[in-house]
């Protein structure tokens, strides 16, 4: 075959591990991440979210990479589903881990004014913020009284409804937000 060719089809064994070995080590995946529980693959934090991703990439490495074998990509899968239930588990019982795992909210706005420091600290410029408060149906910075950054990047709002009563929405990052 052609170089061209090559690119688009290699024969039917490539097609076959892949239907194969994908169709195996998606159904490991999917019985790791249940006897793993809820939180191996929420979005809380930082190390969540790396842990999310590597998995997707160890997934696509054992699907695409002939040099894997099915039960060394699964023992990579299971590796990984592990060491995030260890790392939950140890935040659990220690605090101090936890801190060191895991970032704490942050209030970018108390009693409708700004905490620029905080803002500056985090990243979260004026019209981040102005965004985040529009999003949440805030004409006017006093409309919100306080907006936090969790640790998951997504903002919750206290608003003041026009009966000056308290409520809370939460949002995601502002499309712009680095």
């Amino acid at each position: 075959m052609t170089p061209i060719a090559d690119m688009i089809f290699q024969g039917w064994t490539g097609i076959l591990r892949v239907l194969l070995v994908g169709t195996l080590a998606y159904a490991g995946l999917l019985v790791f991440l249940r006897a793993s529980g809820k939180r191996t693959l929420s979005k809380l934090n930082a190390f969540d979210l790396v842990v999310t991703v590597a998995l997707g990439s160890t997934l696509s490495s054992i699907l695409l990479s002939n040099s894997i074998a099915l039960l060394e990509g699964l023992a990579a899968l299971l590796l990984l589903v592990a060491l995030q239930w260890l790392v939950a588990r140890l935040s659990v019982a220690s605090p101090a881990f936890a801190r060191a795992v895991r970032s704490e909210p942050s209030i970018l706005m108390r009693g409708g004014e700004p905490c620029r420091r905080t803002m500056r600290a985090e990243r979260v410029t004026e019209a981040e913020l102005a965004q985040v408060l529009r999003a949440n149906g805030a004409t006017q910075p006093d409309d919100a009284d306080t907006v936090i950054l969790e640790s998951d990047g997504s903002f919750s709002v206290i608003a003041r409804d026009s009966f000056g009563a308290m409520r809370t929405t939460r949002v995601g990052l502002p499309e712009d937000a680095t």
